[in-house]
């Protein structure tokens, strides 16, 4: 408990974090913007052109800001230890190692997953009010219809916290594991979705972009993603993107010098 006491102090007292947690929860003033614009072209359009009018769930784009904040908070909380030289003075403490990632992932865990819910749901009602029965009612589905998706863009918010923190560990590069989140939200899955078939499918459905909707049984809606993969197997996978990360961070934090 003590150690659990003393990362969740480093994470409070730190002024990166606030900034990045006030940044995650902009994702919800984000989400109003877009759904003003959005409905004041809805208004503008002619009658005979709002039939066709279509527009995406502003959640799920709204998403990849807190999933790229609470990434940088995991990876700033492994590397700026490494950076100022105080994880000699916490495995001094804390000899077995494993403690240590065992609390900053209940800390960066928990912070993200408060995160990811709040903007996630908070986005959603403001969208949902701003947007009304506008475009064909996409915002008008039941709110129990849409809570398991909901649920699952939400959970994704947290496992980008823990990669976060597994390629800190594994890289002690803030630089370098920031690049590879950045890359992870934007660059890979555009490079897979222009790979030929049956490629872009299959790497498609691993993406993490995709793992909500599969895991849901919802119809994936962007080319860009595949679908692929049972709601089990899809969960499996995004499991896979919070643990691997952190066991192979531990394994080698025990067998390497600080």
């Amino acid at each position: 408990m003590n150690v659990l006491a003393s990362e969740w102090l480093k994470i409070r007292s730190v002024r990166s974090s606030q900034i990045l947690l006030g940044v995650s929860l902009c994702g919800i003033l984000l989400g109003f913007g877009l759904a003003s614009m959005a409905a004041d072209m809805y208004d503008r359009a002619a009658p005979e052109q709002r039939p066709g009018a279509r527009l995406a769930e502003l959640e799920e784009v709204v998403l990849m800001l807190p999933q790229l904040c609470m990434g940088v908070l995991g990876v700033l909380a492994m590397t700026s230890e490494y950076a100022s030289g105080l994880i000699r003075t916490s495995l001094t403490i804390v000899p077995k190692r494993w403690p240590i990632m065992a609390a900053k992932s209940a800390v960066v865990t928990a912070v993200g997953l408060i995160t990811g819910f709040v903007v996630i749901f908070g986005s959603y009602f403001v969208c949902r009010a701003t947007v009304g029965d506008r475009f064909s009612g996409v915002y008008q589905t039941p709110f129990a219809d849409k809570l398991p998706l909901l649920i699952a863009f939400s959970l994704t918010v947290p496992v980008f916290a823990l990669l976060g923190l597994g390629m800190g560990a594994l890289l002690r590069s803030t630089a370098g594991a920031i690049v590879l989140l950045v890359g992870l939200i934007y660059a890979i899955p555009m490079i897979v979705g222009n790979l030929p078939d049956p490629w872009n499918s299959r790497l498609g459905s691993v993406m993490i972009g995709a793992l909500p909707r599969e895991i849901t049984g919802d119809a994936i809606t962007t080319t860009v993603y595949g679908s692929l993969l049972s709601p089990l197997a899809a969960s499996a996978v995004l499991v896979g993107y919070a643990t691997l990360p952190l066991l192979t961070a531990v394994w080698l934090l025990r067998r390497r010098d600080a």
